[in-house]
């Protein structure tokens, strides 16, 4: 129990920028606090001890904001950002690694028993406001944009995006995994850097990270070729060191110049 706990906090800090203590996460963040009162509500519910289950979910619901039913499967390293307004049905199912943002829904669109609720594979993300609807399979690794609406089963590694949720195109896995790796070794996240997000300064970073990948591969394969006639070089490569303070404060200079420049336009 208290090994799941702490793989719970973990995740937190890979996935939320805004953590800054394990106390913090444990005594501030209803998204856990769910997830852990559901992963009791759960076992009472297997146990057929089911209105206790239920009263204990609907006491989660009032203190976290966020439904989840007991029967709801849940898998390792779940995370729930803000989570006010998150439902998750009864035959819902998330594999390891899911992330959910506030106002999602996971629910049926029949009264009729039996499966009727969604199945998520290992390491979805669906955006706020998104409604996933219906006993279908959204893939592993694939991503739900916000206010999405999803009927249809989703292929690994896709975006949806729209209403009705419709497939912008499908993420090359192995170029997402080094855009990934590049972005960490530069010190930021590339986040939503993919090849059919439609933000062009997104498209931009990952076309560049594309680039320094490609460039660092040759630099390493000339380096090894130098070395092997007998030279010496690249033995210590700089790193590349960003200033999270001086990122922050040129982040609200840029912020305050496009405040300035839309004042003046609508001047």
């Amino acid at each position: 129990m208290f090994s799941g706990i702490k793989e719970d906090i973990r995740s937190v800090f890979d996935r939320d920028p805004a953590a800054r203590s394990t106390f913090e996460v444990l005594t501030t963040y209803p998204g856990l606090h769910a997830i852990w009162l559901h992963r009791l509500s759960h076992k009472l519910w297997r146990a057929n001890w089911k209105w206790l289950a239920r009263w204990l979910s609907t006491i989660g619901r009032w203190l976290t904001g966020v439904e989840i039913h007991p029967g709801a499967r849940i898998g390792r390293r779940f995370f729930i950002d803000h989570g006010m307004g998150v439902v998750i049905g009864e035959t819902a199912e998330i594999g390891d690694d899911c992330t959910l943002y506030h106002g999602v829904t996971l629910g049926g669109t029949s009264w009729s028993p039996g499966k009727r609720h969604p199945t998520l594979g290992k390491g979805v993300v669906i955006g706020a406001g998104a409604k996933v609807l219906g006993p279908l399979y959204v893939g592993e690794h694939a991503r739900i944009g916000s206010n999405a609406v999803v009927v249809k089963d989703v292929p690994a590694g896709c975006t949806v995006v729209g209403i009705p949720g419709r497939i912008v195109a499908k993420t090359d896995a192995e170029t997402s995994a080094q855009r990934q790796q590049l972005a960490k070794k530069f010190g930021f996240d590339a986040y939503a850097v993919s090849a059919d997000n439609p933000d062009p300064v997104a498209n931009a970073i990952g076309s560049l990270l594309d680039h320094i990948h490609f460039l660092d591969n040759k630099v390493t394969e000339l380096c090894q070729s130098v070395n092997q006639l007998g030279g010496n070089v690249c033995s210590e490569l700089p790193q590349v060191k960003i200033d999270e303070a001086e990122f922050k404060l040129a982040e609200q200079r840029a912020a305050e110049q496009r405040r300035k420049e839309d004042e003046t336009s609508g001047a």
